[in-house]
Parts: structure tokens; sequence; C-alpha cells
């Protein structure tokens, strides 16, 4: 592979001109050539430059896997902005903590979506959780603050903005999912209150920015210009926004396609959020460097899945090892052709050996490769095309995205090959540190450039990484981490508890859950289902304990801290 584009939107530019009339994206009834997703993101820059998106401004996209994400995505890129994806499993007050440390401008959600109406949970939780004590800090790029006239006059943002709370929050865009399947533009957008905008309006305000204009805002984006702030929880239980350049995105994306040997005649089907590393990241922008086509998945469903797979003659189908298990016990699996499948990607749980013969023989995957990264660094190893069985089982590949991987015992030295310790990295990708948090990125990352990860494992004499333990409590619920600390905080906001401490568990589905043990405060009655509602109410699903255990007091060591080894029994 060439060297790419430097910045996600020279990559788009390139892309449209390399594989103008291929196809970029289905979407449902939705299909889109490289040229039209190109001319797509345009209009959305001019839209956002004419509210006054500034270069070094952010745009939050709180939206589940569809062609509008990456429209918005792309053109806040292009529009010189920071990118902010949020987990749609978001509940409004986590949202609103995003959005407070981030001080996004304009924010891409859905009407409503699996039944929730998003803006109304935002505005909920603003209210509940009453004015920000101060203005969120910015990091650089600084710039100066446009003028929030013009947008004003036009009637999509007010003195307070759409979200009371919210004051750096000027617009909402409401992304339409309900008639997903016809194609956009098709009837009548319906009014929208000040500071909140259909996608069809937003989108007719790209007639009030030059095509010239735009084209230049994009071309003056730099290499090392922010690119995206994505935000991972922290064993403090305080989420951190991992910040990352253009450059980093570019490349990370480069070497995931160039393991994965990924060319323009490869269909992908992204199940992965878009807001995750794996399926922004190692997804759409992989699939975009390469003039891949991207078929985004709104929700996991198998039989859809399936059909799709035949349908769209899908090559490339990365997840959890979940989702081919659930593939293979699929009733449908053997009604339909699976035959194009020709690549899995898969890791973030144990990958039995048995299931990667399986999914050879009774999947026909030529390529299987199992995979390690993080938020703060992404890529970081994977298996080759042709390892046998037993090593994409039992590791995570080799360095990749020219990476360094130590092992470091207790003391900081290195550990010979098979001795377990912390897994540190060093390379061009690691994030360029926690959004406003100084303290937190010394704290992960050494002055000479080695990132402590707090993951545990050891290397083989072929350099291939196996992962054992991990030095954090985190544990991963179908694929995303989870922090105990985050829900512990939570609990503890519960007068009739005392002490509470949270473990991952083993589950055949997911491949762990969460596990409370609650201590109560004397005389103050307390239930399973309290604290199940409690938790329901303030984190996503996948954070949520699956049970509670009531017990009289935590085990402690002499120094006070909870011997979590001994509830996780």
């Amino acid at each position: 592979m060439t060297d790419p584009p430097q910045t996600l939107c020279a990559l788009l530019e390139e892309s449209s001109k390399r594989y103008g009339d291929r196809l970029a994206v289905i979407d449902g009834a939705l299909r889109m050539s490289y040229a039209e997703l190109a001319a797509e993101v345009r209009a959305m820059a001019r839209a956002l430059m004419a509210v006054g998106v500034q270069p070094g401004d952010r745009v939050a996209v709180w939206l589940p896997n569809t062609a509008h994400w990456l429209i918005a995505a792309l053109g806040a890129h292009s529009a010189g902005a920071s990118l902010v994806p949020m987990n749609t499993r978001y509940t409004g007050y986590e949202a609103l903590d995003v959005l407070r440390r981030t001080g996004a401008r304009v924010l891409f959600l859905p009407d409503r979506f699996l039944g929730a109406d998003y803006l109304a949970a935002l505005r909920e939780a603003a209210v509940q959780s009453g004015p920000a004590h101060s203005e969120p800090a910015r990091s650089e790029p600084a710039r100066s603050e446009p003028a929030r006239s013009e947008s004003a006059q036009q009637g999509f943002a007010t003195a307070s903005g759409p979200v009371q709370g919210l004051p750096q929050l000027e617009l909402a865009v409401h992304v339409p999912l309900a008639g997903r399947d016809q194609a956009r533009g098709s009837g009548a957008e319906p009014a929208a209150p000040n500071g909140v905008a259909s996608w069809e309006r937003m989108l007719e305000r790209a007639g009030e920015t030059g095509e010239q204009s735009a084209r230049d805002r994009a071309a003056r984006v730099r290499a090392d210009d922010v690119a995206d702030i994505i935000f991972t929880s922290g064993t403090t239980g305080v989420p951190k926004g991992a910040v990352s350049t253009h450059r980093q995105t570019v490349a990370v994306a480069a070497a995931w396609a160039d393991r994965a040997e990924v060319t323009e005649h490869d269909v992908y089907l992204i199940v992965a959020p878009f807001f995750h590393t794996f399926g922004y990241k190692a997804g759409w922008v992989v699939a975009l460097l390469c003039g891949a086509t991207i078929l985004p998945q709104l929700t996991f469903d198998i039989e859809r899945v399936v059909e799709q797979i035949e349908r769209e003659r899908v090559t490339i189908l990365p997840g959890p090892p979940t989702i081919f298990q659930e593939l293979l016990a699929s009733p449908q699996r053997d009604e339909h052709d699976l035959s194009s499948l020709r690549l899995a990607v898969t890791g973030a749980a144990m990958v039995p050996v048995a299931l990667v013969e399986r999914m050879r023989k009774d999947l026909t995957f030529e390529t299987i490769l199992t995979a390690y990264g993080l938020t703060e660094a992404v890529v970081v190893t994977m298996c080759r095309p042709g390892d046998d069985a037993e090593t994409i089982s039992a590791t995570s590949g080799c360095a990749t995205a020219d990476f360094e991987i130590r092992i470091a015992g207790a003391d900081g030295q290195e550990m010979a090959p098979e001795e377990d310790g912390e897994i540190l990295l060093r390379g061009p990708n690691v994030m360029v540190g926690y959004l406003d948090d100084p303290a937190a990125t010394r704290g992960a990352i050494e002055p000479d450039g080695w990132l402590h990860t707090g993951d545990v494992g050891h290397l083989d004499k072929r350099g291939y990484l196996t992962i054992t333990d991990r030095l954090k409590d985190m544990f991963t619920v179908g694929g995303f981490n989870v922090y105990p600390a985050e829900v512990e905080n939570v609990i503890m906001r519960l007068s009739a508890v005392a002490d509470c401490a949270v473990v991952g568990t083993p589950d055949e589905r997911l491949g762990e859950v969460g596990l409370a043990y609650v201590v109560t405060a004397a005389g103050q009655p307390l239930s399973e289902q309290d604290v199940v509602a409690h938790c329901r109410e303030r984190l996503a699903n996948f954070k949520v304990p699956r049970a509670v255990v009531f017990i009289s007091k935590l085990p402690r060591n002499a120094g006070g801290k909870v011997l979590k080894r001994e509830l996780r029994g």
C-alpha cells in the first residue's frame, strides 16, 4: 500500500477520485458511490460552516451505525472540527457529562432510537444535575470564538441553546431513523423548535457557504490536528477523553488494512459501533482507505446479518467471538449462501480453538485473525494470515502499526519471553493524551513514550502477545469495557448503601457481566431491584450489574483495599 493521505479530509478526497463510481455505502435502501459520499460530506461541511463551526470546535455524534454517522463525522472533520463519538448506550447523565467536558457546539442525535428520545433524556439530566460548576476547559488548538448571531438569526440557536445547562451546545441535529429504509429526502420535514434542526433542514444551510470555501477549509486541516476525542472510563470511575490526531487515525487504519489484506473488492459488514474504535478506525476508515464497501449494521440481529451476507456478498465480518457463535448456531445459516465470507477479525474475549476450527470449516473463512488494542492506542497487535488455530486462539498476534511492546515486572524491569508482566506500548499512534487532564496523561504515558495499559500478559519467542490478566479491575461485557469504580460510585449514591464493590463474573453469552457486592447501612432496607433500577437510570445497560449480593462487610487488606480476588472466588 502506498503512503495514505495524512488527514481524513484528504483521504475522502483521494478515495472519491480513485474509486468514484464504486459503491461506498449500503444503508438499507440507500446506496452511495464514493463520489456521492464525498459530495454529501462537502454539503455537510458547508452547512456546519454556515452555522458557525470553526476549526478546533468539537462536534458530537450520538448515533447508531448509519450513513448519517459517516456524513456527520466526515463533515465535521472537513469543517476543521474535532469529532466526539458518543456511545448510544449512554444515559442522559453520561451524555451530559461528555458534552459539558468537550464543549461541543453541535450534536447529531436520533429523533428516536429503540424507543428512546435522546434529546429528552439529555434535557432531563441537565435539569436534574443543575448547571455545570464551571465552563469546560478548552484544550489546544485554541481559537477565537465566532459570533453566535448568524445561526441565531436562522432560528437554529437561542440564548440558552437546545439544552438548558449546556450553554456551549448551540445546535442539536435530529437524524431521522424511523424511516431509514427509504431514500433520504422523501417527505416533508416537521417544524423544529429553536436550537434543534432536522437533518434535511441542516443540509439546506449548505447553500450559504461556497463550495470553494469548504474545500479550502478542508485543505487547511493538518495531520497533527485533533481528529477525535473518544471517552473511556478510568479506574477512578471518571471517564477520560483520549485525544488522537488525523495522522494517527489514518495510520492505525492503514496498519489494520495491511495486515487484513483489505481491497476495493471487499464488502465490510460493520457490526461494531461506529462510536467505538473497532467500528470507526478499524472499521469504516479502513474501508475508506481501501475503497471497500461499508455496510453498517444498525443493531445486531443474527437473522438480518445472515440475510445481508448473502444479499450483499459480504466478505469481511469482524466482531467479538459471540457473533460467530451465534452465526454458527443460527437455524437460518444453512438456508443462505455465506460463501462470500473471507475474513474474520475477533478478540475482546477468549477465542476457543474449537471456534476457530469451526469458523474455517463451517463458515469457510479463509482468514481468521485475533487482535489487541485499546482506545489509547487502537491497533497494537494482530495475527497474520496463515497463523494456525492455536496461535489465533492463544494469542492476540504480533506488533503492528510500528508499535514496540515491552513486558515490565513490578520493578519496571523487562521480563523474559513467556513471563507475565504489565504490557507497555510505545509507537507513533499512542494517543496525544487525555483531554484537559495532564495528571492522568502523565500517569499513563512515561516521559520516554511508553504507555501503561494496565493489562498483564507475556510475549512468546516469536513476539506474539498473550493477555492473561488485568492490573486494572476492568472487565468486558459483550466487547464493551466496564470499570467497576464508575459503577461503584453510582451505587454509593444510594443512602442505604454503606459500602460496595463490583467485579466481573463469567457469562456464557456476554463473556462477563457485573456482579455487585453491597453492604447496607444499619436499619435501612434495600433490595436487589432497588440497586439495579438506580443503576439503570444513570448507567449504560452494559455497565449495570446483572446481580447483587448483600454481605455484612467487604474483604480488605491491611491497607484498606478491597480484595476483589476473593469476591471473584
